[in-house]
């Protein structure tokens, strides 16, 4: 595929901010040529990133013009700082705005609630709420799973915009959801699959049709939402997507085998302050390809099954390299291996010195890695960590499992 004029356009924006992109990673004067293919540049991996950009000389920490957001740790034990300029917050909010119209559509939608964690989309719902016309409340995720219901039943709000752990937790809290006159509900955060949702529309008194599951990252922003219409997640504008074998990434992850799950990887044509040329969202989705939306031709996708990356999201992101760390401050020597089922998150420890209390104190360690999420366990607005004895030798997930570490049920 012939590299797009946006997207050497962003190249050259993005020089400004990333230039060992274009110095350090061999991408140059042939990027100007109009026979560059996009193949051609290089995959912005989680190991090109620590290198290149979370490293702590990266020059975007020391300017005041520059939004910065954190997220969850590296193999160096640094917390990854992600960098948005002013064009690439315009972007976000535009494109945000773009797609809750799409999903919203024409109905006269009055009232909003953002029920959300931190990070990027918390930080900017109530303004593109209030773009559309909507008013809208925001509550923290510091306050009690209790003034969560509460203001829900006070408010009576029409969308609720918040993550599928947080609903899960309000779905538990509340004796009937229903009585919250929500109309729609729009998700973004952990993978949501089409059976949790059909249960949480019932509970709530909703058609499945009324909420729409949104897809997106720190790193690139809004990247899709799912098409009711269409029975397939959509790609939000200025998004080029390519799918790929995991073994393509050098990282010793196996194939997936035949059939139509690849790894997701995007460029992106609003980014300037990351290098969001072919990044590896570590996402495994299923049948991507072009559809036709409303007389355009659009990259699209079944679904997400997995990730195969570092990365999980527990209400907040979370990476092994987190969790690692806790358990070999207590134990020296262990294995670690961790499960995601539904929006419960297990960490399964094998070591001969693992006792009870070490175990306890692990959850206690892992739960307070990141702050905010430790803040949402203790207002039980997510599920605890749990912490359990693992095998050394787990036949039943295979070698697969030693590779990713992270197995999804």
């Amino acid at each position: 595929m012939r590299l797009p004029t946006s997207l050497k356009q962003t190249m050259g924006r993005m020089s400004q901010y990333c230039p060992w992109y274009l110095q350090k990673l061999g991408v140059g004067k042939e990027s100007d040529s109009e026979d560059t293919a996009l193949e051609s540049l290089p995959l912005i991996t989680s190991s090109v990133l620590e290198t290149h950009y979370y490293s702590e000389s990266n020059p975007l920490a020391k300017r005041d013009d520059i939004h910065c957001y954190r997220t969850s740790g590296t193999s160096s034990g640094r917390r990854k700082a992600i960098y948005y300029s002013n064009a690439d917050e315009e972007a976000y909010i535009r494109i945000k705005l773009d797609v809750f119209r799409a999903i919203l559509g024409t109905n006269s939608f009055r009232t909003a609630m953002a029920d959300m964690g931190t990070g990027h989309a918390e930080a900017t719902a109530v303004e593109v709420f209030r773009q559309l016309g909507m008013e809208v409340e925001s509550i923290s995720f510091r306050l009690p799973i209790e003034r969560h219901i509460e203001r829900l039943a006070e408010c009576r709000p029409e969308v609720l915009y918040t993550m599928p752990s947080i609903l899960d937790r309000i779905l538990q809290a509340s004796a009937n959801p229903a009585d919250y006159g929500i109309r729609h509900v729009i998700l973004v955060g952990e993978i949501a699959s089409p059976v949790w949702i059909r249960q949480a529309a019932k509970r709530l008194g909703l058609d499945a049709r009324q909420i729409t599951d949104t897809y997106g990252s720190i790193e690139i922003g809004t990247i899709a939402y799912f098409s009711h219409e269409h029975g397939r997640y959509v790609l939000a504008e200025g998004i080029v997507a390519e799918g790929i074998g995991p073994e393509r990434l050098e990282e010793g992850l196996e194939p997936l085998g035949a059939g139509d799950e690849q790894v997701l990887v995007l460029s992106s044509a609003v980014r300037e302050a990351f290098p969001a040329l072919r990044y590896v969202t570590y996402d495994i989705v299923r049948d991507l390809r072009p559809i036709w939306v409303a007389g355009v031709l659009r990259q699209s996708f079944k679904g997400i099954v997995k990730r195969i990356g570092p990365d999980l999201k527990h209400g907040e992101k979370i990476s092994i390299y987190d969790i690692e760390e806790v358990v070999f401050h207590h134990l020296s020597d262990a294995s670690v291996r961790v499960k995601v089922a539904g929006n419960a998150l297990v960490v399964y420890v094998y070591s001969p010195a693992a006792t009870a209390a070490v175990m306890e104190r692990i959850r206690d360690d892992v739960e307070s890695r990141i702050p905010e999420i430790g803040m949402m366990i203790r207002a039980r607005l997510l599920g605890d960590i749990r912490v359990e004895q693992g095998a050394l030798e787990d036949t039943l997930y295979g070698s697969a499992v030693k590779n990713k570490k992270i197995f999804y049920e």
